[in-house]
């Protein structure tokens, strides 16, 4: 009796193994490998395909400071002039006369 329960043993394995390989020759082909068709190539040219591109995220800002606007109000103007020349406009016409930025780059503080 020792003998054939020896022989019952692996011959369930087998079974048992043989429903597990069925099972995933099943699994298999009904997955994406059955029905899996060849892509036809139009150009010869590989063309690298565009990746996903993230924004950065940067853990510290790249400057310690804002940019501070050089050509504010005060910069345009620097001062008033108090040449002889000029006093005795401020006195005659009754004009107000000054020194100005050499050339700002603003068109709009160009106009008078």
């Amino acid at each position: 009796m020792v003998p054939k329960a020896k022989k019952e043993a692996p011959a369930a394995l087998k079974a048992e193994a043989k429903a597990k390989t069925l099972k995933a020759k099943k699994a298999v082909l009904k997955a994406i490998h059955s029905h899996k068709k060849k892509k036809i190539r139009t150009s010869l040219t590989f063309r690298r395909p565009n990746t996903l591109q993230l924004w950065r995220q940067p853990k510290y800002p790249q400057k310690s400071t804002p940019k501070r606007n050089k050509l504010d109000h005060y910069a345009i103007i620097k001062f008033p002039l108090t040449t002889e020349s000029a006093m005795k406009k401020i006195e005659d016409s009754n004009t107000l006369c000054s020194l100005w930025m050499s050339r700002p780059t603003s068109i709009s503080s160009n106009r008078p």
